[in-house]
């Protein structure tokens, strides 16, 4: 019995342990890990307020050529790629049979002619009544209508250069069929070349004709070159809520159609605070920012002004000197510890998604 005793004690001690162990307070939360963030410090830049636009070559006239009838191409003149001056004939479809027609009405209208000059002198001596010169006045002046209506119609079969300007691509060829739903080809002017662009409404006040804007083309163009604005159009297309202006150069070698930059002057150039665009945090109602204070995350509502091509001005809810997160913003939560690894400039970053 006493050489059993110490086997029950040592079970004792291990059932004791185990119940110990469970009984053990459970452990505290770990602390928060501090989000590593990169940051840039809050400066005023001098900022040009410049509205930037999308918008598009148009030349300064524009046509298609079609034929108003039906009918065969007997005679075709397209010098593609040249100019060509007003009223240069670029096309004849066939009008054999109205040339026919219109010769038999010259025939019936000799006849009638001398019909109605016999007639007169005999209503001048009584020898016919009124009535009868009449019908005979009216065939002359129907034969001269079916004559004139004729000629209209031979005249459309001649289509000619509307204006001076560029040939395009010859789309028919001699002997083709076409309607009037046919292109033969295009003719543009292109000495003067117009910019059709739209702006927002709010800038509609800095919008004047006679003033000039930026072109800049994205076709090779190295630098800007002037345009006069001429027109806008008076609505505010309702979709967009932006306003359509109409912009002239001269003498420029730009592609109808071709896309282009267009830069607005808005202002006289002030300091404004900036920073990078993928700072902000956009809300239903609020953009915000996040800055660091205390060593913590804290997030404000900013109001947003001009915008550049990576950096946006804030101006309200920022101020100079303040530390703004600019990497790990969607890693942060209001008043949680944030560790800075870095601070960047508005240089640095812009270079840095240039070449991403």
């Amino acid at each position: 019995m006493f050489r059993k005793a110490p086997i029950y004690f040592i079970g004792l001690l291990i059932i004791t342990s185990c119940n110990n162990k469970k009984q053990d307070p459970p452990k505290q939360n770990a602390p928060a890990q501090n989000v590593i963030v990169d940051v840039i410090i809050a400066n005023s830049k001098i900022i040009s307020h410049t509205i930037e636009a999308n918008g598009s070559v148009v030349a300064n006239e524009y046509v298609e050529l079609h034929s108003e009838i039906n009918g065969r191409i007997t005679f075709l003149n397209v010098p593609e790629g040249k100019m060509v001056t007003k009223g240069t004939v670029i096309a004849k479809i066939y009008d054999e049979d109205l040339q026919a027609q219109l010769q038999k009405s010259k025939v019936l209208l000799e006849f009638a002619q001398i019909t109605e000059q016999r007639d007169k002198k005999l209503l001048s001596v009584n020898g016919l009544n009124q009535a009868d010169y009449d019908a005979a006045l009216n065939q002359v002046k129907s034969i001269k209508a079916d004559m004139a209506y004729t000629q209209s119609l031979i005249d459309k079969t001649v289509i000619k250069a509307p204006f001076d300007g560029l040939v395009g691509l010859r789309q028919v060829s001699p002997g083709a069929y076409v309607t009037p739903s046919t292109i033969i080809a295009t003719v543009q002017e292109i000495s003067k070349l117009k910019i059709d662009f739209t702006i927002p409404e709010e800038y509609a006040d800095v919008i004047k004709k006679g003033n000039t804007v930026d072109i800049e083309s994205i076709a090779g163009a190295s630098s800007r070159i002037k345009a006069t604005i001429i027109a806008t159009e008076p609505q505010i297309t309702q979709a967009t809520r932006n306003l359509k202006v109409r912009a002239i150069l001269q003498n420029q070698k730009l592609n109808p159609g071709a896309f282009v930059k267009v830069y607005v002057a808005a202002g006289a150039d002030t300091k404004a605070l900036m920073i990078p665009t993928n700072c902000l945090i956009p809300d239903d109602k609020n953009n915000q920012i996040v800055l660091v204070k205390n060593g913590k995350a804290t997030f404000v509502n900013v109001k947003t002004g001009l915008r550049e091509s990576n950096n946006v001005e804030i101006a309200k809810g920022l101020n100079l000197g303040d530390t703004v997160i600019v990497t790990g913003v969607l890693f942060a939560r209001p008043k949680s510890p944030v560790k800075i690894r870095s601070v960047k400039t508005l240089e640095e970053i812009a270079k840095a998604n240039n070449n991403n």
